[in-house]
């Protein structure tokens, strides 16, 4: 993996995983209830639906994730599937690959949760498929709360771990739960973008 900072100060992190596919990540960020501590089992608490992903469109799905960070922090972040759509122009320009899960921070502290709430803070996850898996890029984006050198110390090693994590129970999990058809319980989505004429949107928002 590569950690790096552009001149934004925005951290980014490339990564490649091998034996994951890109339909496998579409399916996690819908699905993240059944395996959250998997994907960081040293710092990952519970994890529960606000408001759960739909079948065919995940796009405003929020959730709380309580995780306890390497410095001692408790944080009780609810985030929300933003829609690329509504990105400011620099946010979006950071998207390169053409699947993208946009994690909007709507509360920190898990109280005075609403669901028109400004973002207070943005990360991304990105990824395309390759010969021997995925390739993507996970990016911080600066806050006032979150400085560079917070990022950089604390997000990126945390990230780090999630994201080789993926190669150790993903696959695994995905073959386990595709035997359950209903999409109530097993929603699917695709986070495929596309860009046209400078824009950006989910590519399941025909026009």
């Amino acid at each position: 993996m590569k950690v790096w900072v552009d001149e934004k100060s925005c951290v980014h992190i490339d990564w490649e995983l091998d034996g994951v596919t890109s339909k496998m990540l579409n399916w996690w960020w819908c699905n993240m209830e059944k395996g959250f501590v998997l994907w960081h089992p040293k710092e990952h608490k519970e994890f529960y639906w606000i408001k759960r992903p739909k079948h065919g469109n995940a796009i405003g799905a929020i959730h709380m994730a309580p995780q306890v960070w390497s410095d001692g922090t408790l944080i009780k972040p609810c985030i929300k599937w933003e829609d690329v759509e509504n990105l400011p122009e620099e946010i979006q320009s950071l998207i390169v690959f053409d699947h993208a899960v946009i994690a909007a921070a709507i509360s920190i502290t898990g109280e005075d949760i609403r669901e028109d709430a400004p973002p207070l803070g943005y990360r991304i996850h990105q990824w395309e498929a390759t010969d021997f898996g995925v390739r993507g890029r996970s990016t911080a984006i600066p806050t006032k709360a979150e400085p560079k050198e917070r990022l950089l110390n604390i997000w990126a090693p945390h990230c780090q771990e999630e994201i080789n994590n993926f190669q150790e129970f993903l696959p695994q999990l995905y073959r386990l739960w595709n035997v359950v058809k209903d999409p109530e319980i097993n929603p699917y989505f695709s986070f495929e973008v596309v860009k046209e004429g400078g824009k950006i949107r989910y590519k399941y928002k025909q026009r």
